[in-house]
């Protein structure tokens, strides 16, 4: 379900409905550095290309795909800086009521009929916040704006981008980046969007946020 529920990227109707060289989910891993002086990472995101690149001056430590918000959803434009981290984070808005064996999607604001229903928020796992309810968070990565607002980034590069910011750090959010002509043009995106979701079940348990990759930043 994760590729039909943006969280704060997905309306409900997504739950319930259902250049790219890259292989499946699994083999997309974009290398990322660790920096020499971590107050001098910034960010910047192209929003027409898609494409988030981390830097430290001119040297790229991590250069990874993104999904971006809708024309009517759309992810902000401007300059930003990280004010909340969280790595083991859950939707307050989209998510799944769980009774007995029973585990349904909805809204936290919709409570299924009858009795003994609780709320178990969509897993958003190294939430990254710049803006009230914006976020870098991991999720599938669509070719296509596909989100909220968010910007979701791929599992196995959720955790070293969380890694390489910190409260504080820059972040500036535009059409187009310089880099889009040189280290961001013809860059590779996943395909976990073809992916097969997990059960529900996994979607309310620990071991989603369990399943993705750890950081690993070379040194």
């Amino acid at each position: 379900m994760r590729k039909y529920l943006p969280i704060l990227g997905l309306a409900l109707v997504s739950i319930l409905t259902g250049c790219e060289t890259m292989p499946l989910s699994k083999h997309y891993d974009r290398p990322a550095y660790k920096p020499k002086n971590p107050s001098a990472v910034k960010v910047k995101v192209s929003l027409s290309n898609r494409m988030v690149y981390v830097m430290e001056g001119d040297k790229p430590l991590l250069v990874t795909a993104t999904a971006i918000g809708l024309p009517n959803k759309p992810t902000p434009k401007g300059n930003f800086t990280v004010f909340r981290k969280l790595a083991d984070k859950r939707s307050g808005s989209y998510g799944f009521w769980i009774r007995g064996n029973e585990i349904v999607p909805g809204t936290s604001s919709k409570r299924p009929p009858g009795s003994g229903w609780s709320y178990k928020g969509f897993p958003m796992p190294y939430w990254v916040e710049f803006a009230p309810g914006y976020g870098f968070h991991e999720g599938s990565v669509w070719p296509i704006p596909r989100t909220h607002g968010c910007l979701r980034l791929h599992k196995n590069d959720a955790a070293d981008f969380f890694a390489l910011v910190k409260i504080g750090t820059p972040i500036n959010i535009a059409s187009t980046q310089p880099e889009d002509k040189t280290i961001g043009a013809n860059m590779p995106r996943p395909l976990d969007y073809n992916d097969p979701d997990p059960a529900n079940s996994v979607y309310t348990s620990q071991k989603y946020f369990d399943g993705i990759k750890h950081a690993e930043l070379i040194q």
